[in-house]
């Protein structure tokens, strides 16, 4: 069976009437409202937080974000972008309570630096894959995205992306994009190698510490059944994993840092982190 993102792109699909089949599915809102709150559990939010919600659609997931009770840490405020207008309108004819705005994310995300708390996103991610035209580059839209969403998230926020990669090298693409964005990254898989396998790239931006896990939310789903956590960061360390002040690959890691921030540097070369002579 083909998938619709193999051979379109988002909004073409989901235009007017497969918006409204998706919304009015009782299957799909059960499996949607199902995703949403194994997100939030993995967010792990204690108190009322600004939601980024990444390809919202027609606000099923929204829904449950503002209708979280106050002694699990609700309820949240918000924003959702899609690229739909189909969704969105559909959104927009529902009143759901979060602010909606028209967009592609494989172009970034527009907002702020440090605006939201948290993020999640319930099976959008896997369509910035696959490219409409010969001059759009799946590994570009990725690097966007992922790059405009660590920029839009505070220090210490978290978000959790579900989605439904095709095979294992797409789902490799996806994290990668996003440890190369800044991000620290943990993939978790609820029942793995069945036909129900649900994918969730659980992702922080540095500086919170989550059970004493320095900041790595992975951190929340141990001793859970049902789960197998995957997580490339710990696969190729050697020592202590430190890079030495002064190195090159330590001015290379300072420069990609400086790029995402929108500042100009130097060209990286051979002569780059070479000890010059002492001069005499």
């Amino acid at each position: 069976m083909s998938r619709p993102e193999d051979t379109l792109s988002a909004d073409v699909h989901y235009n007017d009437s497969e918006a409204r089949k998706y919304t009015t599915s009782s299957r799909i809102q059960n499996i949607q409202a199902s995703m949403t709150h194994r997100a939030l559990e993995l967010l792990d939010l204690s108190s009322p937080s600004l939601i980024l919600d990444v390809g919202c659609g027609s606000g099923l997931s929204g829904e449950i974000l503002s209708s979280i009770p106050p002694d699990e840490g609700g309820p949240h405020v918000w924003i959702g972008m899609d690229v739909s207008a189909s969704m969105l309108d559909i959104a927009l004819q529902r009143d759901v309570e979060g602010d909606l705005l028209l967009a592609d994310i494989g172009q970034g995300v527009p907002f702020r630096a440090g605006t939201f708390d948290a993020a999640i996103s319930i099976s959008a991610i896997q369509w910035l894959c696959n490219a409409e035209s010969s001059d759009v580059s799946p590994a570009g839209r990725l690097s966007r995205f992922f790059n405009g969403l660590y920029a839009s998230l505070k220090r210490g926020g978290r978000a959790v992306c579900q989605f439904y990669p095709k095979n294992d090298e797409q789902k490799k693409m996806i994290t990668s994009a996003a440890v190369k964005a800044g991000f620290g990254a943990g993939l978790l898989e609820d029942d793995p190698e069945t036909k129900n396998v649900k994918v969730y790239l659980v992702l922080t931006v540095g500086g919170g510490n989550i059970n004493g896990n320095g900041g790595d939310i992975t951190g929340v789903v141990k001793g859970m059944e049902g789960v197998d956590v995957l997580d490339a960061r710990h696969n190729n360390r050697s020592g202590k994993g430190e890079i030495k002040k002064g190195s090159k690959a330590w001015i290379i890691k300072k420069k990609e840092q400086m790029e995402r921030k929108g500042k100009i540097v130097k060209a990286t070369s051979k002569y780059t982190g070479r000890k010059r002579r002492v001069a005499f």
